[in-house]
């Protein structure tokens, strides 16, 4: 008996129950018309995913409640379509992460989630108690058991729903991305679920809910662990898969994209979606003929289009010949609007109206974090007097030793590249290039430079950069302590330079701008370091 199992990987938005409740019958309604006997939507696809501290709130359960009763009566114009929605639980005074079968106008079965994940980015128990309950559907003489994103990352939930006769596992998930995640996915399936004997569906959340991104890329896998179908990278996207005597038949696998493209379709995402979803009409980004800027300025465009992206030059006495070449070229290649604001007198009001203060004392970077903070200054009035915001272009290695200025460079409501580290940033440049060529090729190749004083470059301060970044990645990312990174062949020098700036520079991190999440550990929800500490490993 064949029964076809639609998956959707769909991209709601946090707390419009509304509006996720239409696109769910929306998809019910192409699935139903394709003749699919089973609809999997993502976990907490009818609140949005992470609902974080609106599940501390009686009246979220209260609608949710209402909006999946009415969901349910709605989806009986769809008969014999069992659909599998997720959504918050309520049961006496217990709140569950649960799925519901909806199917002919009511609740077939609810499933409650057995594992809670509590670390990196989550922090599920601190809302949900768990189930431990199996839940198994049969469908046309197929048992399709169903578990929620983490259960699949231990052994015990597939083995209840296998023990409970589940032929097939049906798993709903908010499965968030970060580098090399699709890969760790596969190789965990098959050890949980495909080791059970069992096929998979697997069926992930798209879009981007703050820092985080979730990627698509949902799949199905025989129990032999071989891929039947993949979906595609973030893009929204229903479609459909044949069991046959529980068996899913081979339909197509998307291949795998490079690093880059990974990444940058990650980024165009995260800023489609913070921009939309949160209602501004269009963003604003201080241009300064840079790779940093240059990138972001690309990721935008890309993301909303030339005709919503305004770019603003704001030279200073310091500011490069070529840095005006290369930014009018670029803008002239990519086609947004395109300002130029110089500073000068601002800068020497700042500086005249400090003269008596500052009598005596030798310039440093005080003056070049005033330049920053003029620049952040005017973004910021532009962006309360247009409504657009104001689109950060710090990278994660400057983030992490404090190469940004307070109230400057870092002003913003949205940093696009703050997890990506300087090494990437050229690595996307060229990713971008090689679609179609809209970044100088200069702003690539030379020196970087805040310009902030004569003739200075990044590395007066810093060490190389490819240095910097290893270190960084060791330390922040893979928690290696010092020595380990010394006897990786970093010298000791560079290693107590980088670390102890990644240390006293927390404070900055906390009034950043949030950002999008890429590697496996950010500054944000994954990096929770105290300000004040006297700590040394």
């Amino acid at each position: 008996m064949t029964v076809k199992v639609a998956i959707a990987q769909m991209n709601s938005i946090v707390g419009d129950l509304t509006g996720n409740a239409t696109k769910i019958r929306d998809l019910a309604r192409q699935a139903h018309a394709a003749g699919a006997d089973i609809l999997v939507t993502p976990e907490l696809s009818l609140v949005g995913y992470p609902p974080e501290d609106l599940l501390l709130r009686a009246g979220f359960y209260v609608q949710s409640a209402l909006a999946l009763s009415t969901l349910a009566n709605e989806l009986a114009e769809f008969p014999g379509l069992h659909v599998l929605v997720g959504h918050p639980h309520q049961v006496a005074d217990a709140h569950y992460n649960a799925v519901s079968v909806l199917l002919n106008g009511s609740v077939l079965a609810s499933y409650c989630k057995h594992a809670l994940p509590n670390d990196m980015v989550f922090d599920e128990k601190r809302y949900f108690e768990a189930g431990n309950q199996p839940v198994v559907i049969d469908v046309k003489g197929t048992r399709f058991g169903i578990n929620i994103c983490e259960d699949t990352w231990t052994a015990g939930a597939p083995l209840q729903a296998r023990e409970a006769g589940a032929q097939v596992l049906l798993v709903p998930n908010g499965s968030p991305f970060h580098l090399n995640k699709e890969q760790l996915r596969f190789d965990v399936m098959r050890n949980h679920v495909c080791a059970a004997e069992m096929s998979i569906v697997y069926a992930n959340l798209l879009g981007g809910q703050d820092e985080l991104i979730f990627d698509g890329n949902s799949f199905v896998l025989d129990k032999d662990g071989r891929c039947m179908l993949q979906m595609k990278h973030c893009e929204e996207q229903l479609d459909f898969i044949d069991f046959i005597d529980g068996v899913p038949q081979q339909t197509r696998c998307e291949p795998t994209l490079s690093t880059e493209a990974q990444i940058y379709q990650a980024l165009v995402l995260g800023v489609r979606d913070y921009v939309t979803k949160n209602g501004f009409p269009s963003v604003l980004i201080g241009f300064s003929g840079g790779v940093d800027s240059a990138l972001t300025l690309a990721i935008a465009v890309d993301a909303l289009g030339a005709d919503k992206v305004r770019a603003v030059m704001m030279p200073s006495p310091y500011t490069a010949d070529i840095s005006w070449i290369d930014s009018r070229e670029m803008v002239k290649r990519i086609g947004v609007r395109y300002d130029e604001i110089s500073i000068n007198e601002c800068f020497t009001a700042f500086r005249n109206t400090l003269s008596e203060e500052f009598a005596g004392l030798k310039e440093d970077t005080t003056e070049e974090n005033i330049q920053a903070r003029i620049r952040g200054t005017i973004l910021m009035a532009m962006s309360n007097k247009y409504g657009s915001i104001v689109l950060t272009t710090g990278n994660k290695s400057e983030m992490a030793v404090g190469y940004c200025t307070l109230y400057g460079d870092m002003a913003g409501g949205f940093a696009v590249i703050k997890d990506i580290a300087k090494t990437m940033v050229y690595r996307l440049c060229a990713y971008r290039n090689s679609v179609s060529d809209v970044i100088p090729e200069r702003i690539i190749t030379r020196p970087p430079s805040a310009e902030l004083r004569p003739d200075q470059k990044d590395q007066d301060s810093l060490p190389p950069y490819d240095i910097l970044d290893g270190i960084m990645q060791r330390y922040m990312e893979e928690n290696q302590s010092r020595a380990e990174i010394v006897a990786a062949g970093y010298s000791e020098a560079d290693v107590e330079r980088i670390t102890r700036l990644i240390k006293i520079n927390e404070y900055k991190r906390r009034q950043a701008p949030v950002g999008i999440r890429i590697t496996h550990r950010a500054f944000g929800r994954d990096w929770r370091y105290p300000i004040t500490s006297k700590f040394r490993d």
